[in-house]
């Protein structure tokens, strides 16, 4: 996770890049993966963490939010020696994000690139510590399905695994036109690459393939195309040549048999049968020119911890300061340390929440809006994002007779019922100038304003148990917890009946002759909470009015197939925000 394509090296933050994320602060930028960009940030007792931010185009997909939840949740029961424990999450903000515990050394694939093949007492050590992670990984009910050198850390006290699981949450998104590929086709098991189910076995075919490029120095099925990859680890054997003995029992992992392979426990127990001394992570188990590369790496992570202020900090007079740090020396062991620019402390609120598109800093972008619900490092103050507001059309100027009326007033009435017939009269003047109804708890409900502009957004997906919200720019799918209808659901589409409906209580289904219009909407008059599927059929239009005096023209295009992973419905909604008066509390 903390690596990506960078080589694990620490990058200044560019423009678009956070300054915070939840209550941390970004340090720097570790590197980017398929699924997202990697940030060096620290727990307020200063210990480095990874935050992995996902990708919009996977943050958008609610099918991939259900399922990264659910990954996510399973990988926090992950506790190994030998893997990175996640430590906080976010699955529910605009972006959502992992953290876990940051390994100062690099990934085997940088490690064997600036360094060479390792030795095999060093190759031992490293496939035991994998199997023992693989262990522990698999009894949380996790496959990996992306182990590869990128993805196995080197610790000063043994190799760490990272990224377990979380390949699975992006399977079905990726398999619908994101454009991202998931697994390495150099490290795939041979039913992974021809598509099929797979289970705990297809990651002990990839640790095969990481002991082997750990030990050569090259991949078991060569390099090249892709697909000419692939086609070699279906239907041809792996190039062992050069292995040495003692690493023989490799052969057994890369079996095209699932069933052929050894299980993790096995497999340690062979590595200790190879090893002329019992095998230890403690020491140098790790040759000399990576032991040093790990202490660069540490003192730099240390040096950055400095110049980063933490959540909290404050100066004299109790604001936060928001000055650059000025340029430190140089982090021992990386000459181009970048100078990492301190953000506002996300610790005291600011009087004002920020529209989530709106920087909080000038010259610096957002950081990114959550509304965590497991977060251990929440906001501590939220940052929903807000509703549109249109301005109410001027008010008429008071008449010379009523001005004279209240003036009466002032004289002959005691001052109580002065106030309050001031009150009433300002109150009728008011209405009669917006087109308003009469007093009472019924006024201003359904009274229409003037027409604002549509707002269209297409082919949203939203994901059973989750709504939206109308006043969201754009309408995000929000899960909807354990309560059956969030206050603010204004659509929803929920539980296993498969309704479809609003919190607003007037949803409408127009029939073939009715226009979808504003007009339509509002002259509507035959609403029902909720529907369920079998009432509407692709092309149906509902129109939908909210408490909060949205309007909205929904267009309903189908539902997910039986055989896709999630179950979604496809809607178009066209919204008029603010088109009427609110009838209740709004947000």
């Amino acid at each position: 996770m903390h690596e990506g394509s960078t080589g694990g090296q620490f990058h200044p933050l560019a423009d678009n890049d956070p300054r915070t994320i939840a209550s941390y602060r970004i340090a720097a930028r570790l590197g980017a993966g398929g699924m997202g960009q990697v940030y060096l940030t620290y727990t307020p007792g200063g210990h480095p963490l990874a935050v992995k931010v996902i990708r919009p185009e996977l943050g958008d997909d609610p099918g991939f939010r259900q399922r990264f939840r659910s990954e996510v949740q399973a990988a926090q029961r992950v506790q190994g020696l030998y893997t990175a424990p996640v430590i906080d999450f976010d699955t529910e903000g605009e972006r959502p994000w992992l953290a876990t515990a940051y390994v100062a050394g690099p990934s085997l694939a940088v490690a064997v690139t600036e360094h060479g093949r390792f030795p095999v007492p060093t190759v031992l050590r490293l496939i035991a510590g994998m199997a023992e992670a693989l262990k522990v990984i698999h009894a949380a009910g996790i496959v990996h399905r992306d182990l590869k050198p990128a993805n196995v850390l080197l610790a000063s006290d043994g190799p760490r695994v990272i990224d377990f699981g979380i390949a699975r949450a992006a399977d079905a998104t990726a398999l619908t036109g994101t454009g991202i590929t998931i697994g390495t086709p150099a490290f795939m098991s041979p039913e992974q690459a021809a598509g099929k189910e797979v289970g705990p076995a297809s990651d002990v075919f990839a640790l095969g393939q990481v002991g082997v490029y750990a030990a050569l120095g090259n991949s078991a099925y060569g390099e090249g195309n892709s697909h000419a990859v692939l086609y070699r680890i279906v239907h041809e054997e792996p190039d062992l040549t050069g292995l040495p003995q003692e690493l023989g029992f490799l052969a057994r992992c890369l079996a095209k048999d699932p069933a052929d392979r050894p299980g993790p426990a096995e497999i340690i127990d062979l590595c200790r049968a190879a090893s002329p001394t019992p095998l230890s992570q403690q020491g140098s188990w790790l040759p000399e020119p990576m032991e040093a590369d790990i202490h660069r790496r540490t003192e730099a992570w240390a040096a950055m911890r400095t110049r980063v202020p933490a959540p909290g900090d404050a100066t004299h007079d109790g604001t936060h300061d928001a000055t650059p740090s000025p340029a430190p020396s140089p982090a021992p062991g990386l000459p181009h340390a970048p100078t990492v620019t301190a953000a506002p402390s996300a610790s005291t609120p600011p009087a004002q929440p920020p529209y989530p598109s709106q920087p909080t800093h000038p010259g610096t972008p957002a950081p990114y809006p959550t509304t965590p619900q497991h977060s251990l490092h929440a906001a501590p103050y939220p940052m929903q994002p807000q509703p549109s507001w249109t301005p109410p059309p001027p008010k008429k100027k008071m008449s010379g007779g009523v001005l004279a009326l209240i003036v009466i007033a002032a004289v002959l009435l005691p001052v109580g019922g002065c106030m309050a017939f001031i009150a009433n009269v300002a109150d009728d003047v008011q209405r009669s100038s917006t087109g308003g109804s009469g007093s009472g708890g019924s006024r201003g409900s359904g009274t229409p304003r003037p027409d604002p502009k549509p707002v269209t957004y297409k082919r949203v997906n939203l994901t059973n148990d989750y709504y939206v919200r109308f006043a969201d720019s754009p309408p995000r799918p929000i899960h909807s917890g354990d309560a059956a209808y969030e206050d603010d659901a204004d659509f929803y589409y929920w539980s296993d009946e498969h309704y479809l409906g609003s919190n607003g209580k007037k949803v409408s289904v127009l029939n073939n002759s009715q226009k979808g219009s504003l007009k339509t909407c509002r002259e509507e008059t035959r609403f029902t909470e909720r529907l369920t599927l079998s009432q509407v059929s692709p092309g149906s239009q509902l129109c939908v009015h909210t408490e909060s005096g949205h309007i909205a023209l929904v267009t309903f295009r189908g539902r997910s197939s039986p055989s896709d992973p999630s179950d979604y419905v496809t809607l178009d909604l066209t919204l008029w925000r603010n088109a009427e008066q609110p009838s209740g509390s709004g947000y």
